[in-house]
């Protein structure tokens, strides 16, 4: 599971921290539970967020995992709300679509924009999509607030995305 805080100061954005509550070691499903709670907890209490924003769950063929991932986000809205932190809940296609102009994009893609347009170094970039993942709930959340132009025009592709929005990406 993936996290990211982003400050605003009025229409822009900058990242303050992203990454990944690593689960892989806990066996106990309930324990890795306790485990995404406390992390959460705890990043509230470090960034002290006005606000929450998560990415809702994919419903896919694997029921399994959709039960997983529903748990795993109940627990996180749970630390949330006990930390009176509004929660704000956005599909996978409004966050590319947001991110990127293109609601089908790869996971990749989003995250290369992300970095692009937070100025996140190639060095500072995760292994793991998981905390793009959040980053993007979180910054959709920002472009969604209406503070910056959401860049609601239709592209004929990632290539004219970023020809045509050249002031929102860097290191091209």
């Amino acid at each position: 599971m993936g996290y990211g805080v982003i400050k605003v100061t009025g229409n822009h954005a900058e990242l303050v921290v992203m990454g990944v509550i690593d689960m892989r070691k806990e066996s106990d499903p309930y324990l890795r539970l306790g485990k995404i709670f406390e992390r959460v907890t705890g990043i509230i209490d470090e960034y002290l967020p006005d606000e929450m924003a998560i990415e809702s769950p994919f419903f896919g063929k694997n029921i399994q995992s959709m039960l997983k991932l529903g748990r795993a986000q109940g627990v996180a809205i749970a630390a949330a709300i006990h930390h009176s932190v509004p929660i704000h809940e956005y599909a996978p296609l409004k966050i590319k679509l947001a991110i990127t102009g293109q609601g089908q994009a790869s996971k990749e893609q989003v995250a290369d924009m992300l970095r692009r347009m937070l100025h996140i170094a190639d060095k500072d970039m995760p292994g793991f999509l998981d905390a793009t993942d959040a980053l993007g709930a979180a910054y959709c959340h920002f472009l969604q607030m209406g503070r910056p132009e959401t860049g609601a025009t239709h592209y004929s592709g990632w290539k004219d995305f970023v020809e045509r929005n050249k002031k929102r990406v860097s290191g091209n």
